[in-house]
């Protein structure tokens, strides 16, 4: 271990490693092969020459209470976004599109936490979070620095059958809006996906639904057409059932996604995620309603859920009532998101935020929230052994979640203001809990 000058005095075994254990976990030969499984050589190597900060060679540390409190946290949110009141006030304003139902929830939510001295505080959650696959390669990659270590912790997720479980999330979504009808083929939309920088994981998925008897193909929208009543490829007019939705026009609301919303509206197509979901879940004015106490009850909430939202959720609000001078005084405490933002875009600490940019978000305050900083923990790296060149870099957790379970929990280092993937000794981080 290395023992970093200046640390805060906590006890937690986790805080503790995070602070002073900078060894290497990440066996990247065990990480290729986890990744390359089923591709040639050249997979493997492009990754990490075109994302050389995807992946971090140190793992998070975090204590068994936050991984609790972080999945209480989203049974929670499961409940009251299921209450007919929440659910009339969220789709009050939305578009059309978004009162679609046809029975589809959503796969691979990711639920972000900071970690806090009182606790996990849940900072956004995202209905099309990306990485799943990459984090799950990068778990199975761990080999623990020492016996100690090896012994007190493990990682923080299950990986036994994860594969199946994934593959039946998706064959869950289908037979949720086609009950009865086999689950043949998968399309993952995205927007140019080959220059998407999580595009490997494209590829990840489509070896994973092949693997399971499931034909996948990733695509553009506008490589994709509704004709004689069914989602078909543009090329060669092959039938879809369900479409994996990478797409970050959360309302499909661009031409190319034309012929999308006509078999979606149709209910001919599952979509997972959907615009319905968008709304219910990540747009960022939800968590200025899951925030509020008084709100909560209104809606019929539980006192208990009341109670845990209220701690774990950093007070949020919009901004259209707020006087644009009382907010720039006070602007450093709070952290400036866009409503249906993604990817850490025209995201602003309140600290970091010059005037300028402080009155483009005034001008477009019915699009923004500001929520209560929440300053992140701290991970100490290091490119080698030696203790003379290690950093700090700052994480967040990512819960990856279906149906209110939690089914993987990765960690994302990074410097700068949000996470970027572009931090040198950055990106993914596995997670490691304490032994049960």
């Amino acid at each position: 271990m290395t023992e970093r000058p200046g640390s805060p005095d906590r006890n937690d075994p986790a805080d503790v490693l995070n602070r002073h254990c900078a060894c290497r976990f990440t066996d990247v030969s065990a990480l290729d092969r986890a990744l390359g499984e089923g591709a040639d050589e050249s997979f493997v190597a492009a990754l990490h020459a075109e994302r050389p900060n995807l992946f971090a060679a140190q793992p998070v540390f975090i204590g068994e209470n936050e991984r609790t409190v972080m999945a209480e946290v989203v049974r929670a949110v499961e409940r009251v976004t299921a209450l007919p009141t929440y659910r009339e006030r969220a789709l009050a304003n939305a578009p059309a599109i978004a009162r679609i139902d046809h029975g589809e929830r959503g796969v691979l939510f990711g639920y972000d936490f900071h970690l806090s001295d009182d606790g996990p505080k849940l900072i956004e959650i995202n209905t099309n979070a990306g990485g799943s696959l990459l984090a799950y390669g990068l778990s199975r990659a761990q080999v623990a620095c020492c016996e100690s270590v090896d012994h007190a912790f493990a990682i923080a997720t299950d990986l036994a059958g994860l594969d199946e479980r994934l593959v039946s999330m998706f064959r869950v979504e289908h037979q949720r809006a086609r009950p009865g009808e086999e689950l043949r083929h998968v399309a993952i939309v995205d927007e140019a996906p080959d220059a998407q920088f999580l595009a490997p994981e494209f590829a990840l998925f489509v070896r994973l639904f092949e693997a399971n008897g499931v034909r996948a193909t990733v695509a553009a929208p506008s490589e994709l057409v509704f004709a004689d009543g069914r989602l078909r490829l543009r090329d060669g007019g092959d039938v879809i059932d369900l479409v994996y939705n990478r797409l970050t026009d959360f309302t499909l609301a661009a031409e190319p996604q034309r012929p999308l919303v006509e078999a979606y509206t149709a209910g001919v197509v599952a979509l997972t995620p959907n615009p319905r979901a968008h709304a219910l879940f990540a747009d960022k004015a939800c968590l200025a309603w899951l925030s509020d106490a008084a709100v909560l009850r209104s809606m019929g909430a539980e006192q208990a859920d009341v109670a845990l939202l209220g701690q774990a959720i950093p007070t949020t609000r919009t901004l259209v009532d707020d006087d644009p001078e009382t907010l720039w005084r006070e602007r450093k405490g709070w952290f400036f998101k866009p409503r249906d933002g993604f990817g850490s875009r025209a995201a602003y600490r309140g600290d970091k935020l010059t005037r300028r940019v402080f009155e483009s978000i005034v001008q477009a305050k019915d699009r923004y929230v500001a929520q209560r900083l929440v300053p992140p923990r701290e991970r100490i790296v290091q490119h080698g052994d030696g203790a003379g060149d290690a950093i700090l870099l700052k994480f967040d957790l990512r819960n990856y979640v279906f149906d209110g379970d939690v089914l993987l929990v990765a960690a994302r280092l990074y410097d700068g203001q949000t996470t970027n993937f572009r931090t040198e000794r950055g990106g993914f981080a596995a997670v490691y809990a304490p032994r049960i």
